[in-house]
This record gives C-alpha cells, structure tokens and sequence, in this order.
C-alpha cells in the first residue's frame, strides 16, 4: 500500500518545525501559518534581512558621528556640531550630499569595472552579517559553518579593492589597492589561526555555540587572552584603520585605492569599510566577551536583554578602534608587514599547537568540548 499523502505532509510540518525551533527561528512560524509553504518562510526570512539591513545602516550613521566625536575630544576639538542638536544628523546630511553629487568617471577608466568594485565590497560587507547572532536565536542564518562563510566572505572582500584600484586607470589608486590587499591577506592569516584556537576550545564552528561555551565565563579571562590581542590589533589592519591605515595615507599616495571615486560610488566604498569594521567589533564580542550574556550573572545584569548587552559589547570595541586611531601614531609599511609576519603569524601558530595539544592530552579535564 501506499503511505498517505496527508500523513507524508504532517510528518514533513513536524519535521520543518522541530528544524526552525532548533536553530531558534521560531518567528517564521507564524508567517508559516499565516502564508504556508514555502512562502512563510520566505517572507519571515526576507523581514528579517531587510530590518538587520536598515538597523546596521542607521546604527552606522550614529557610529560615524560617534568616531569623528571621539578624535575631536582626544584632540580637545568638539567635532561635528550644527546639524542638528549636537550633530546628530551631520552623518545623514553627508550622506544626501554624497547622493546628490555628480559620479565623475575618469575618461581613462574600465566603466563597468569602475562602477561594479564598490557594489561588490558593500554587498559582501552586508551579507557577512547574516551568520552573527547578536542575541539567542536572534540570527538570519544559524548555520553549523558560520566561520567557514566569514572566511569565505572576508577572502572575497579584496576582490572589490583590487578591480576599484585597477579600474580607475591612476597609479595612486593602483598602488593603494596593492598595498591593501596585500595587508588585508597577511592579517588575515593570523585572525585564522585566532580563530582556530577558539575552535578548538569550543568544539564546533556555529558562532552562536561559540557564543553559548562562554556562559558564565569568558575567553578573554582565559589562556586566550594573548589571542583577543593579537585579533585586536589584527582587525584594526584588516579594516585599513589607523595605525595601520597605509592604503591611504594621505602623505604619500593622497586617498588610496578610492582616490578616483565620487558620489554615491565613493560613498558605497565607505559604507562597507565601517560595515567591516563593526563586523570586527562584533566577532570580538562573539568569539572572546560572551556575546550576548550579561558580565556578572545575577540582578540587576540579567534583567537587561541579551540583545543590548551584544550592542554594548560592540560600541565599547567601537570606542577602542576609535582611541587607537586618536591616540597610536601610523606604522610604516614594513613595520606593518614584519609585525603580520614575523609576530603575529609565530604566535598565533603557536597558540595554535598549544591549545591543540591540550585538548588532545587532556580531553576528560577540557570543559568546554562537546
């Protein structure tokens, strides 16, 4: 006999539902019921995308303002004050200028080229968000290979300042682009290996396990500490940001690989630049501070939301990467390249082997092995 279609299908529903609760995806039920399948899911999926999309972007505004802020108090300037109360819309209004300014393409340039490089870095800026959970459950896609699709991602990244830098026919920009692809590949080596040795402390390569193996503690007390600094000091390379910003100092190559951009163009470049940097922050939040847990375990921390302690995790990162760019004075190049290779590179390698080697001889004392 046949089996019933009817009792195929039940099984199939209790099956996708017992998937969604699992990986805490429990909100696309309702537009499951509400529009079935497959388009409930589709639709919750698409809600969810765009309401992170339009969050980063607004939060972006205010982080900028936030940066420019910070330098000016270092340098005992006020920064941005007048449009609005304390400068709180000078971001939105640079923004309507960049959109209304005229995009000038060098007549020397590869058009398409010129115009597909700063769609292509703000588009993997943006979907290299879609594996980071910022509370339990509170994720566009919880998938068991999260870190894998962010070195995916961050490996495409140099794609889009090598065809800007190449497009643009200048050997300004040329020269800048080489310079940071090959500064965002050395770092991101040892931000590799960073991120090995939390693996292999976890066990498993979803950021929100990762996350929930640091309840109650956190890495950055443990043995990893030398790791949170050496992925600190990394990111601040891998996001061309002061004192590491050499693709663009303006004392020798004027702008860097962006230098020939205007307008919305350049404006895309920049957007998915500070997208990279709060990614940063965010992976440092995950992988050493406990995510979304609160710092001390008992009231008044937990009756703050798991989400806002994530926020808070990330603008104090934030405010770091701003006071080293106030505060720490710019690298030469070869300084910048011996520090990725001669000392990062041993040491994270290093860390590796050890924590390794830990895990193997003493698997029944490790904790957090599942």
């Amino acid at each position: 006999m046949r089996p019933n279609k009817d009792l195929e299908r039940f099984r199939d529903s209790v099956k996708f539902e017992n998937a969604l609760a699992q990986n805490g995806m429990e909100r696309y039920l309702f537009f499951r019921e509400w529009l079935g399948d497959p388009w409930g899911f589709f639709v919750g999926s698409l809600l969810h995308i765009v309401l992170l999309v339009v969050v980063l972007l607004v939060a972006l505004a205010f982080l900028l303002l936030a940066d420019r802020k910070i330098w000016a108090a270092v340098q005992l300037r006020r920064g941005p004050n007048v449009v609005g109360a304390f400068g709180l819309l000078q971001s939105f209004a640079d923004f309507l200028k960049f959109m209304f300014k005229e995009v000038i393409i060098p007549a020397g340039a590869n058009k398409i080229v010129f115009i597909i490089a700063p769609l292509v870095t703000f588009i993997l800026a943006v979907i290299a968000w879609a594996v980071i959970p910022v509370a339990e459950g509170w994720v566009v896609a919880d998938i068991n290979v999260g870190i894998l699709y962010l070195f995916a991602i961050s490996s495409l990244s140099v794609y889009g300042i090598i065809m800007g830098g190449w497009a643009s026919n200048s050997k300004y920009a040329f020269l800048g682009s080489l310079r940071s692809a090959a500064q965002m590949i050395s770092y991101e080596v040892s931000i590799g290996f960073v991120i090995i040795s939390v693996l292999l402390w976890v066990g498993s390569l979803n950021l929100s396990d990762i996350v929930r193996a640091q309840e109650g503690w956190w890495f950055v007390f443990t043995p990893l500490f030398p790791m949170f600094v050496v992925f600190f000091i990394s990111a601040l390379a891998e996001t061309n940001r002061p004192p590491f910003d050499l693709p663009e100092a303006e004392s020798e190559l004027v702008a860097g690989y962006q230098v020939e951009y205007s307008s919305t163009l350049y404006l895309l470049f920049m957007i998915g630049e500070y997208l990279n940097i709060v990614l940063m922050c965010s992976l440092l939040t995950i992988l050493f501070l406990g995510g979304w847990y609160p710092p001390l375990d008992f009231a008044p921390f937990t009756w703050i939301p798991g989400v806002l302690w994530f926020v808070l995790k990330v603008c104090f990162f934030f405010f770091m990467f701003a006071m080293v760019k106030a505060m720490v004075p710019r690298y030469r190049y070869d300084q910048l390249m011996r520090l990725g290779w001669k000392v990062f590179l041993p040491l994270s390698l290093a860390w590796v082997v050890i924590s390794a080697g830990f895990v193997v001889a003493f698997p029944e004392t490790f904790p957090l092995i599942r």
